[in-house]
């Protein structure tokens, strides 16, 4: 049953970095009331003054948008009807007290994000009002108010799903609202769904980002595309110790392989041909070379904790961890040099072939 939410709904976008920019602009060039909420001055500051500037691939986006600071939430008066989170996953639940006076009580908050954050959004904003989202596009901001997205509308995924099971008749509405960005699928079992795309992020965007390399030339080495295939292995693990069942994501065909190891070749294989370019630097990187923090405790911890709750060891994902916060303290150089380390980890635990 695809239901509307509402006619002309009050939507905010908390976060518009790089990918929360590029899908709130394809909200506003389709009519749409979409206010964009940043934490970066400088940013919301080129917006007002000058607008948002989209590059992408083929085309560029060029649109004025109301933009807000974050002090500036507890002036809203007016609630909002759906609120699109993409912040980090670090910052969602700070966030998500921030703006839980300003939803509309029968309104939605769609965690765009990275990490199981829609458990947290319902934490704080209760269930019933929570969507859980997997987000698949490419896209990079290194000046204020000009985002690139490498991927298009004809190439960007997302799936959707309610926390509240009783609530998932009302997602279509919403999801009719994100297609004005991409594919989207609206999916029964969110849970599961984003355990598949953290199994994705596991296997990518740290180990990637500690050799300071584009994702695709990362893989194109053998020996380190085994590391990366490991810690997918690994995250697959942590997600069947969680209660997730393995299913189809990004366009993935319904027929693909239920072995686990299988999946995550297959999985990795479809993002690495469809979703990136050669110059594609997963979100991890991008944050290291601005001095911020990565999503490490969200993705990989995560894996490392979920399997030790179940009485096993994520022996890669654990000392991709353990290099990714020597990156960040400044014990270790981010360089391509690491991937000597990491090899070695993986032939230790593997054994000769």
């Amino acid at each position: 049953m695809t239901t509307p939410f509402k006619t002309n709904p009050r939507i905010a976008f908390v976060g518009t970095g790089a990918q929360g920019a590029s899908i709130a602009a394809d909200f506003v060039v389709a009519g749409l009331d979409v206010t964009f909420i940043d934490q970066w001055p400088a940013h919301v500051e080129a917006m007002r003054a000058n607008g948002l500037t989209v590059n992408l691939p083929e085309r560029v986006i060029h649109t004025p948008v109301k933009a807000m600071h974050l002090c500036e939430i507890a002036e809203v008066k007016q609630p909002f009807d759906v609120i699109f989170m993409v912040v980090k996953a670090y910052d969602t639940r700070w966030a998500a007290e921030m703006i839980k006076p300003v939803l509309a009580k029968d309104g939605f908050v769609v965690g765009l994000q990275n990490g199981m954050t829609h458990e947290d959004i319902a934490e704080i904003v209760g269930p019933e009002r929570t969507i859980g989202a997997v987000i698949e596009i490419a896209s990079n901001m290194w000046e204020p108010g000009i985002t690139n997205r490498q991927n298009d509308i004809d190439t960007s995924w997302f799936a959707m799903g309610a926390v509240d099971p009783t609530q998932q008749y009302r997602v279509d509405g919403i999801a009719a609202l994100l297609r004005n960005s991409g594919t989207v699928e609206v999916v029964d079992d969110i849970h599961s769904a984003k355990w598949m795309k953290l199994i994705v992020n596991a296997a990518e965007l740290i180990p990637s980002a500690i050799i300071n390399s584009a994702l695709r030339p990362a893989a194109e080495d053998k020996a380190f595309l085994e590391v990366m295939r490991l810690a997918g292995y690994e995250a697959m693990a942590a997600a069947l110790a969680d209660g997730a069942t393995i299913m189809p994501i990004i366009g993935m065909p319904p027929t693909m392989s239920n072995d686990p190891d299988a999946y995550v070749d297959e999985i990795f294989d479809m993002v690495l041909s469809t979703f990136s370019a050669d110059d594609t630097l997963t979100c991890s990187l991008q944050d290291w070379r601005k001095g911020r923090r990565a999503e490490i405790d969200e993705v990989n911890g995560l894996v490392i904790e979920k399997l030790k709750a179940a009485g096993k060891y994520a022996p890669m994902n654990a000392r991709v961890v353990e290099m990714a916060f020597q990156i960040e303290t400044g014990e270790l150089e981010l360089s391509e040099k690491n991937a000597a380390a990491l090899i070695d980890t993986y032939k230790s635990l593997i054994g000769p072939k």
